[in-house]
């Protein structure tokens, strides 16, 4: 009996040190290893650098590139949705908000050479604390607008680059901390002015879309239509 009883005593000394020796590592660093940052960010400040926006930002709940935590080309939005974006040259972060569509025959004192224009103004908000731009046309990127048929359309489209008004003219880098209002128009046909969809393509490639409705909506309607008489 006291052979038996040493043999058992004997194994389960050797058990609890084969399972010390097989602890691989300190269980504080461990633990340490497996947790999460926890650094909060604050993603509307306006002094906030592009690096920091990017890395706890971006992808976010209602602040990331598709606003619901997808790319900006994952989805469609509706008119007066924002959308995140880089700005040209991939410096800074703008937040555009395109916010009323007006169709007319006529604007600026010019007649649209397809038979309608379609006139879009946006609100565009720097997000970080560098100054941001909007991508430029002539690099094959900006804004676009594409028919019910898939045809995508210009800036440059007809008459399109007649149009100007006052109050929604903004250009060039939009400052920490400011905003702009800003304008796009598309000389289209009738066909291609039933409805279509409105296209931007930042400083980082990505395609931003927005959902036009065939009809003239937005808060500020009568404002851009009063705009386009002069």
């Amino acid at each position: 009996m006291r052979v038996r009883a040493t043999a058992v005593t004997i194994s389960l000394l050797l058990a609890a040190v084969t399972a010390c020796g097989s602890d691989d590592g300190d269980p504080d660093e461990k633990s340490s290893a497996a947790k999460p940052s926890t650094k909060q960010v604050d993603c509307t400040d306006e002094y906030l650098s592009q690096k920091e926006w990017m890395d706890h930002c971006a992808g976010k709940e209602g602040v990331g590139t598709g606003g619901d935590g997808t790319e900006g080309q994952a989805r469609t939005r509706k008119l007066g949705e924002p959308a995140q974006t880089i700005g040209d040259g991939g410096t800074g972060v703008l937040q555009i908000t395109p916010d009323t569509i007006v169709y007319v025959k006529e604007g600026s004192g010019e007649k649209a050479a397809n038979g309608t224009f379609a006139v879009i103004t946006m609100k565009v908000k720097a997000m970080t604390g560098a100054p941001a731009e909007q991508t430029a046309p002539i690099t094959g990127d900006g804004w676009q607008w594409i028919a019910p048929d898939g045809e995508a359309i210009g800036f440059d489209s007809g008459n399109s680059t007649a149009i100007t008004m006052d109050k929604y003219n903004g250009g060039g880098a939009v400052q920490p901390g400011t905003y702009q209002w800003d304008s796009e128009a598309f000389d289209l046909t009738a066909a291609q002015a039933k409805g279509g969809t409105l296209l931007y393509t930042d400083g980082d490639g990505t395609a931003h879309r927005w959902k036009m409705p065939p009809t003239d909506t937005g808060p500020d309607v009568a404002e851009v239509k009063k705009q386009l008489e002069y």
